[in-house]
């Protein structure tokens, strides 16, 4: 898809990383910067910004009241027709804040429904894509033959696409750690172009 075809597309972009001042950040502002330039209509959601408790203290069987902040962040899962997420690997899966956003947010009745008396269950999200920007200290490759992606396969297949989100993509930027600063500024490129052309 180029920028052309996909002018005035709803997308929301959120920051998965707990500071507003990391690379995470700055990719989360080149990719919002080459969005609104290519046109399109764009929301931000600053995960560490938002006030909630990310423990979902009784799983599935309590009534954990949403707190306004969920509450707006769901109207503007809806409101989307392109969900990007922007985080780092740590451990090999998405910062605490981000699953405790999840988890809260995703619910059943919202993000998904069982089917009484089945195994299988309704995707509610369906007619939105995504597209994951993702920062590791591994070499992409190591977290790939290696570690074998266990963050990406978890905000893949049983999260995004679970819910119905499709096509997901994830880029991977890394090795961080030792990473140039010309190296940085291929990377925020990347993420600006994305922007343009998702």
């Amino acid at each position: 898809m180029n920028g052309v075809d996909e002018v005035g597309k709803k997308t929301l972009v959120f920051l998965g990383h707990p500071s507003n001042s990391s690379l995470c950040a700055e990719l989360h502002r080149e990719y919002v910067q080459g969005a609104l330039h290519a046109g399109k209509d764009v929301r931000e959601l600053m995960l560490g910004d938002l006030d909630f408790d990310p423990l979902l203290k009784e799983g599935y069987r309590g009534n954990q009241p949403l707190e306004p902040d969920l509450l707006k962040a769901r109207e503007d899962i809806l409101w989307a027709e392109h969900l990007v997420f922007v985080y780092p690997i740590w451990w090999g899966g998405m910062p605490a804040l981000q699953k405790g956003f999840i988890d809260r947010t995703f619910l059943p009745g919202f993000a998904f429904k069982y089917r009484k008396g089945s195994s299988l269950w309704d995707k509610l999200l369906t007619g939105r894509s995504a597209h994951c920007l993702v920062t590791m200290d591994s070499p992409p490759w190591y977290f790939r033959w290696v570690n074998r992606m266990p963050g990406h396969h978890q905000m893949k297949k049983t999260i995004l696409e679970f819910c119905g989100i499709k096509p997901v993509r994830i880029t991977s930027f890394g090795a961080v750690k030792p990473s140039s600063a010309e190296l940085r500024a291929q990377w925020l490129g990347q993420a600006r172009a994305f922007g343009q052309n998702d």
